[in-house]
């Protein structure tokens, strides 16, 4: 298995691991990911599925980084977070992964996360001047702007319309 190679040929990389249902987790740092990558991408993992990031407000390093890998010749699946704190940046992958450019963007635009290298990382979903980054956990309901609830009557808002 593919851990098993990781170990192998990048000793100490590995700081955490475990599988569910099959797909397998490893938990590197971001020091290390370019390193990792190459080792994927030579061993067949040349398909990233996606990037993504989940936000742990309370701890020291706040977000994890997730990648999603597949080999396409074996089905074997590979998830690997990256740990960074707020204001940390990670290397970018557009260099080798074409569909990185667009998953750094998504990243960066609802996290806050940067990318170093990355060739046009700006916002991708949100407008330029968007107030935030919508899935940080510490992000306002109602956008913090009168203008995003605007004619909206949802729950969260007690029924009331924004901007009267």
């Amino acid at each position: 298995m593919i851990i098993e190679h990781i170990d192998a040929q990048l000793p100490g990389t590995i700081t955490d691991r475990h599988d569910f249902r099959g797909d397998q987790t490893i938990v590197i740092p971001r020091e290390s990911l370019l390193a990792l990558v190459a080792l994927l991408h030579r061993e067949g993992f040349q398909f990233l599925v996606d990037i993504t990031a989940v936000d742990w407000p309370e701890r020291e390093q706040r977000f994890d980084v997730v990648y999603h890998w597949l080999n396409l010749a074996s089905q074997e699946r590979l998830r690997v977070k990256v740990p960074v704190s707020d204001g940390q940046s990670v290397p970018s992958l557009t260099g080798t992964f074409k569909t990185a450019n667009w998953f750094e963007r998504e990243v960066f635009d609802l996290f806050g996360i940067r990318f170093d290298g990355h060739p046009d990382l700006r916002r991708l979903l949100t407008w330029d001047d968007f107030p935030g980054h919508a899935l940080r956990k510490d992000f306002p309901l109602d956008g913090g702007d009168v203008f995003c609830m605007e004619g909206c009557t949802a729950p969260f808002n007690n029924g009331e319309r924004g901007g009267e």
